[in-house]
């Protein structure tokens, strides 16, 4: 009797579990699960995916690397790249991994930027309109010009 297989089976979660315990979603469970991030001990009788606690520290550091930015797609990359050469550079790829993603962030805030100025512009070019609760832009085709 494999008694390391039996102690393994009595920590084992379902999805359902890892969800509540995690606060992810059981939907991007499955596709952390379909796409080899988090591993699985097998299905339950009853054809559940079940996890063992392994899964919380793997769901948690997905979610740490999600919040800095970082894709599903390049976890899976990273992911890909430990599996494939244990002993190589992770740190190094995460590094760049953070470089894309710190790049994307400031593109995001530039094109918000975009647009606070075109406000900024917007409301110095119609100041007296919008003082004055006046909806009627010059060059409205409703005729608004003709009501005053």
């Amino acid at each position: 009797m494999d008694t390391n297989r039996s102690a393994h089976r009595r920590h084992a979660m379902t999805i359902g579990e890892l969800s509540r315990r995690t606060g992810v979603p059981v939907k991007a469970l499955r596709e952390y699960t379909d796409s080899g991030l988090i591993y699985t001990l097998g299905r339950s009788p009853s054809n559940y995916r079940l996890y063992d606690t392994d899964a919380l520290w793997c769901v948690g550091f997905i979610g740490e690397l999600r919040g800095l930015g970082v894709t599903v797609a390049e976890i899976r990359e990273l992911t890909t790249a430990y599996v494939d050469s244990p002993d190589g550079p992770v740190g190094s790829h995460l590094a760049e991994l953070l470089h894309r993603s710190r790049e994307r962030v400031r593109q995001r805030i530039a094109a918000q930027e975009q647009i606070l100025d075109r406000i900024e512009k917007f409301e110095a070019e119609h100041q007296q309109h919008l003082a004055e609760d006046d909806l009627c832009w010059a060059g409205d085709p409703r005729g608004c010009e003709a009501q005053a």
